[in-house]
């Protein structure tokens, strides 16, 4: 098969590989007199900065309309109650078998074990979760779901406003029900809310099509502000990290596909535009029209598609979730020479397949981190061991979730009998991005 150089995904490539030359020459220039970044560093990153910025910017728009359309689009399927059940079930059972696969590998490898007193910067994150801070940020404070915080710097105070997508699911999913109980007389509703989704849509399709040079921007700042030196000190836990990734990607989700009457291989060809873009843009939400995309190739019915993508997109975290927590809980346990007894490894397993939807979605996984720590009373600078990789670390995570995304619906979707398996076994396309 020729290589097409048109082509989305070589063009993603040729900007990895852009970056990481762009990282080593910035890295090389090394720091200006007064330890700040050099030009070519400054602009990797404030070009890596703005790509983030425009995915953030249209996420909140994208969960509401995606999860209220979705919701609602459950009126135009058989058996709706059963698909969502099936769904969160293959949900938990896929989280289940990431986090057990995370546990093990701890085990054997035991990353943090060697590195006790070694020179790491350690330091409390800027956030964090705790069970309680969970369950209250499940309330929306207002209808909007914003929330500010203030900051004070200079003796100068600086109030931002943000939303909190964990509050903004729970009010989209409100939403979403209360048009399934009004009926008919939410039409128009719903009809302004899929049309809003097409337009965010549409500038989201904008947005992806700057993911090569995003993708640049990233892995080059990653390079020049870290190098080899993260890796190098913390390379036994991102080892770990990406074995357990890519047993999941390469060994349970073929397993399974098998085991439910499935051939791998045109499951990964189809799905990989998806995989793909969710490991250089780092976001489940901004992949989710991709993903959701993909997943209609497969040959899952359109409107099964429409629920499950935009729900999984938000909850469904394999990576983030289930594997990185579950090995981050063990490297810090292991650094600080605190041991760990059957009963935090159940609690380890509870977090991750319960509260999977604290990552909702985002770049990074900074929350479900301090979550797991603060459940088992590991110490919290134990995540600002692992920030300074947690960049290329997200990259991985982020692949696996999106796969696992698809995969769940697709699985249903052949349990159910509303795969279409003529589609998912023939041959695919180049998958257009806007």
């Amino acid at each position: 098969m020729a290589l097409n150089y048109r082509s989305f995904g070589f063009q993603v490539l040729v900007g990895m590989a852009v970056g990481l030359l762009l990282g080593l020459i910035a890295r090389s220039i090394g720091t200006g007199p007064d330890g700040d970044l050099n030009w070519l560093a400054t602009a990797l990153k404030t070009t890596g900065s703005i790509f983030v910025s425009l995915l953030k910017a249209i996420v909140p728009p994208l969960v509401f309309t995606a999860i209220v359309a979705s919701i609602a689009n459950l009126r135009a399927l058989d058996n709706a109650a059963r698909l969502a059940g099936q769904t969160l079930l293959w949900f938990a059972i896929t989280a289940l078998i990431a986090v057990g696969i995370g546990i093990a590998i701890g085990l054997i490898v035991q990353p943090g074990a060697g590195l006790h007193g070694a020179t790491l910067a350690i330091g409390k994150p800027d956030s964090m979760g705790g069970w309680l801070d969970f369950l209250k940020g499940l309330v929306p404070g207002n209808s909007l779901a914003l929330s500010g915080s203030t900051k004070i710097t200079d003796g100068s105070a600086t109030t931002t406003l943000s939303f909190n997508i964990l509050q903004l699911l729970v009010v989209s999913i409100a939403v979403g029900l209360a048009t399934l109980n009004v009926g008919e007389r939410a039409d128009p509703f719903l009809a302004f809310v899929r049309s809003l989704l097409a337009v965010v849509r549409a500038i989201l399709g904008w947005v992806i099509k700057l993911t090569p040079i995003g993708s640049a921007a990233l892995i080059g700042t990653a390079i020049a502000t870290y190098g080899w030196s993260a890796l190098a000190q913390l390379g036994s836990f991102t080892a770990a990290i990406y074995l357990g990734l890519a047993l999941v990607l390469l060994v349970v989700y073929p397993t399974l596909l098998i085991a439910n009457g499935l051939k791998p291989g045109p499951f990964f060809a189809k799905a990989w535009p998806a995989i793909q873009l969710g490991f250089v843009s780092r976001s489940s939400v901004g992949t989710l029209p991709v993903t959701e995309a993909v997943t209609e190739r497969m040959g899952v019915e359109k409107g099964y598609a429409a629920f499950a993508i935009p729900l999984a997109s938000t909850t469904k975290m394999d990576g983030c979730a289930s594997i990185y927590p579950a090995l981050a809980a063990i490297f810090v346990a292991g650094f600080y020479g605190i041991p760990l007894h059957f009963i935090d490894y159940v609690l380890i397993v509870f977090v991750s397949v319960i509260g999977s939807a604290a990552t909702a979605g985002l770049t990074g996984a900074i929350v479900m981190l301090t979550l797991t720590l603060s459940t088992l009373g590991l110490p919290l600078e134990g995540a600002g061991l692992l920030l300074a990789i947690d960049p290329i670390l997200d990259m991985g995570r982020t692949a696996v979730n999106v796969a696992g995304q698809v995969l769940v619906a697709t699985i249903v979707a052949k349990r159910e009998g509303i795969l279409d398996e003529s589609a998912y076994y023939k041959p695919g396309e180049e998958l257009a991005v806007a």
